[in-house]
């Protein structure tokens, strides 16, 4: 899980380029931070990943287009570092939000209210996750794929540890992980194109979604194994 967290991708790897060589407007020295940030600011709601061009990318960093595949072999590595980032930090919110919801509140509420609330800030890595998974590339699919696993044994581990601490019973936890995942992932796409002033019962429908697989799994736990194959 660590490697992760921390994407090979979007380590920070300056490098040097002769200031002679540098036209007027154009930085001297650029990393991979730095054309990460360029493309974070340039997408948005309405704006994905996919549709940015490296002129574009390389214009808004302040570089040279031949000075990006200094850094990234093409558009595609930039994207799934995105995705990838967009994931890691994703997790961080939601996982802080679990820990936080064990505590003092519902794990269902706490979790899809701290989903909706990035949403409604229109963090642009979330809105990364919600549109490469469905308009971007086989590659981008792929990656926003890979960080919904990571949110699925994430939420599976959790599940796990809540059943155990409240004794109720769970039936399939990574089945369960996955469902909640997908369909918060879903609504969440559906709800970055509605009006905020539509995304609170949204949010609630979520919640009851949620609630419903919850007690789903904890129902077909306690039934006989011939029951559940029915």
């Amino acid at each position: 899980m660590a490697s992760a967290d921390v994407p090979a991708a979007l380590a920070l790897d300056p490098v040097d380029v002769p200031a002679r060589a540098a036209s007027p407007g154009r930085k001297a020295v650029i990393s991979r931070e730095d054309i990460v940030v360029a493309a974070l600011r340039l997408v948005g709601p309405h704006r994905s990943v996919s549709s940015l061009s490296l002129r574009e990318v390389a214009r808004e960093a302040g570089i040279a287009p031949n000075s990006f595949y200094r850094q990234f072999r093409d558009m595609d590595e930039l994207a799934v570092a995105l995705i990838d980032r967009a994931g890691s930090s994703l997790r961080q919110i939601i996982g802080d939000a679990r820990q936080r919801a064990a505590v003092d509140r519902s794990v269902v509420r706490g979790s899809v209210e701290a989903f909706m609330e990035q949403l409604q800030r229109d963090d642009k890595l979330l809105h990364i996750l919600l549109r490469e998974g469905s308009v971007g590339s086989d590659a981008f699919k792929q990656a926003v794929d890979r960080q919904l696993t990571y949110f699925e044994e994430e939420l599976r581990h959790d599940l796990v540890r809540l059943a155990q601490a409240n004794g109720t019973g769970l039936f399939e936890a990574g089945l369960t992980a996955k469902a909640i995942t997908r369909l918060v992932f879903t609504m969440g796409a559906t709800a970055m194109d509605l009006p905020r002033s539509e995304q609170g019962r949204l949010a609630e429908e979520l919640i009851l979604m949620v609630r419903m697989i919850v007690a789903g799994t904890q129902t077909m736990a306690a039934m006989a194994p011939e029951q559940v194959a029915r």
